[in-house]
């Protein structure tokens, strides 16, 4: 027997008649005796008396009646709340620190005023970190500026970014133009903890040239290499985004690598569904996925690299084999 025979009953013990329970479920009569008959067979009991054209139900039928709202009244609940939930978006987004720090609150500002209803949720970490909470599923996308190692997440390049030299005003190289690379040998860094995307491509740029510096500071808020940078002279390589306040108060001085080796981006990351390896694909019933292209859409508000024109075009050039 299904929910639609037990509404079918309800309606025809309510109203007495089979022709005005056939009305109120926008039924014909005989889908509607043929309902009652159904129940009355399986069951192997009479629910109703027949006298005069008019309807009685029986003892069975009045236990039936009380088992049949209750379980009808439960299935309503279920459809109600399985509804409400399809109807309720949320979506958990993971940044990693210098995202988080110079990005994702805007994003997220234009998020809420676009769609209202989605639910947000943000957690700011590192990258590694950010990348073993999206295969744990503990978060639904991301936005990193470092490198996914995992096969199992697509990460697509949205948001341009480089990272920059930057000292203090109290600093040696506070009153040059150009910087070279000869010129970081033994020098005092603030650099971020082990994990972050930022601290990953410097390590691979003195690597490859064979510099060696002094770890000063290491921390995992760029607002605290920033301060290292300003009060402590240390130096530091860290986004662009990052410094634009300081750099018109005059607070720091950034130098630009003279090649692309310091460009990157910010990556939209999110676990791969099927050959496609999109996030709309084969998941429409993934409530998340209107929230991705949401996060999408307002990323490429972002995308191109500005800085104004009264910062200095001061150069970080390579001079190390």
């Amino acid at each position: 027997m299904t929910i639609r025979h037990l509404k079918i009953f309800i309606a025809v013990a309510e109203t007495g008649l089979m022709s005005a329970a056939a009305n109120r479920l926008y039924l014909t009569q005989p889908t509607v005796s043929q309902a009652i008959r159904d129940l009355e067979d399986h069951y192997h009991v009479q629910l109703f008396e027949r006298l005069h054209k008019k309807l009685f139900i029986t003892k069975e039928g009045e236990q039936l009646l009380n088992l049949a709202l209750m379980a009808v009244g439960n299935f309503d609940h279920l459809e109600l709340s399985m509804q409400r939930f399809k109807e309720h978006l949320a979506l958990r987004i993971g940044s990693s620190l210098t995202v988080g720090t110079c990005l994702m609150s805007r994003v997220i500002a234009d998020m809420e005023a676009e769609c209202p209803k989605l639910e947000l949720y943000s957690f700011v970490s590192n990258t590694e970190e950010i990348e073993q909470k999206l295969l744990r599923r503990e978060l639904d996308v991301a936005v990193v500026e470092g490198t996914i190692e995992s096969c199992e997440l697509a990460a697509i390049p949205i948001v341009e970014d480089s990272l920059v030299l930057v000292c203090g005003k109290a600093h040696d190289f506070y009153k040059k133009e150009v910087v070279y690379a000869s010129e970081l040998e033994n020098r005092k860094f603030a650099i971020r903890e082990k994990g972050s995307g930022t601290r990953k491509l410097f390590e691979q740029y003195l690597s490859a040239h064979n510099i060696h510096i002094q770890t000063a500071w290491e921390a995992n808020c760029p607002r605290t290499i920033l301060n290292a940078v300003i009060y402590n002279n240390a130096l530091a390589v860290m986004s662009q985004r990052l410094v634009k306040h300081e750099c018109m108060h005059h607070a720091v001085k950034i130098f630009r690598y003279e090649t692309s080796e310091w460009d990157r981006h910010f990556k939209l990351v999110y676990r791969k569904r099927g050959a496609e390896s999109t996030p709309y694909a084969d998941s429409t019933k993934d409530t998340s996925l209107s929230g991705i292209e949401c996060l999408r859409s307002v990323l490429k508000r972002y995308r191109t690299l500005h800085l104004p024109q009264e910062i200095p075009a001061c150069v970080f050039k390579n001079d190390m084999l």
